[in-house]
């Protein structure tokens, strides 16, 4: 726009001809015609191809337009990225599937806008030192016994390594924090220096004006027990720990997409987010 803006100030504002114009940008006199004869100044809309575009995902358009319409019925952060897309392609077509990720990803970037009409946002990271840690709840629907439960998911991340695991739970109390993290910390075989959390009620009776907390008194024995500080986001700025916030997001599309189905959330618990891997698909 700054070119044909500077194009037509030459001719109109200035009085140069189309040659002298065509002699000082470097464009042929063509070019210039034309950026002085447009009159059509709207933005152009982007266009969408529906079904004639990535050739080589002929045979696999059906079943990642099921998957992605079934997300219909999920929550919005539990849905299918197009990396969950693709891993669930090579493990239902172990032999034949040879599209590259690329492919898959602008196909479904497609699709999605044809059925949510939403473009995805952007984070920017945050970096912190060796040694810390931070913690927050996620919202992930699963099925146990067949039944839906809405429940929640502890993750504990670790900016420096961007390493990062999770629990699976019911409820958001105190017993739910404390056994989450319990598990986490024998499994990894240490305790972070410093944990930073959101200013939850299960851990903060009150903000103070000076920016110190009061503790729950079950908290702070938990604290003591295994020696490690906790630091505060500020109020309603969860934001400030961003590196948990993103892996609460690759937890649930990663892990517990498509929504989860098993017998046993105790052995869910026990054998997925220690190893860092879970694949809900498998009925445990």
């Amino acid at each position: 726009m700054t070119q044909e803006h500077n194009i037509r100030e030459m001719f109109f504002v200035e009085g140069k001809n189309i040659s002298q114009i065509s002699r000082e940008t470097g464009f042929d006199r063509k070019t210039v015609r034309a950026r002085l004869e447009k009159d059509d100044w709207n933005k152009e809309k982007p266009t969408i191809s529906h079904g004639c575009s990535y050739p080589s995902l002929d045979p696999y358009k059906a079943t990642i337009d099921e998957w992605l319409n079934a997300d219909k019925m999920a929550k919005r952060k539990q849905r299918h990225t197009a990396k969950r897309i693709y891993d669930r392609l090579i493990e239902k077509y172990p032999e034949d599937f040879d599209v590259s990720y690329r492919t898959v990803a602008g196909y479904v970037a497609e699709k999605r806008k044809e059925i949510f009409g939403k473009e995805k946002c952007g984070y920017i990271p945050l970096e912190h030192i060796p040694g810390e840690a931070q913690a927050d709840f996620g919202d992930a629907e699963f099925y146990e016994n067949g039944k839906l439960f809405s429940g929640k998911y502890l993750n504990l991340s670790f900016p420096y390594s961007n390493k990062g695991f999770f629990q699976l739970f019911k409820g958001e109390n105190q017993e739910c924090l404390f056994e989450g993290l319990t598990a986490i910390f024998e499994y990894i075989g240490g305790v972070p220096q410093r944990i930073w959390f959101d200013n939850t009620r299960t851990i903060v009776t009150k903000v103070l004006k000076d920016g110190g907390r009061n503790l729950t008194d079950d908290f702070v024995r938990f604290m003591e027990h295994y020696r490690f500080e906790s630091a505060f986001c500020n109020v309603e700025a969860g934001h400030e720990k961003g590196n948990v916030e993103r892996k609460v997001g690759y937890h649930r599309s990663n892990m517990l997409v498509p929504v989860p189905e098993f017998h046993s959330l105790v052995i869910v618990n026990k054998n997925s987010p220690l190893s860092g891997r879970f694949f809900p698909h498998l009925k445990m």
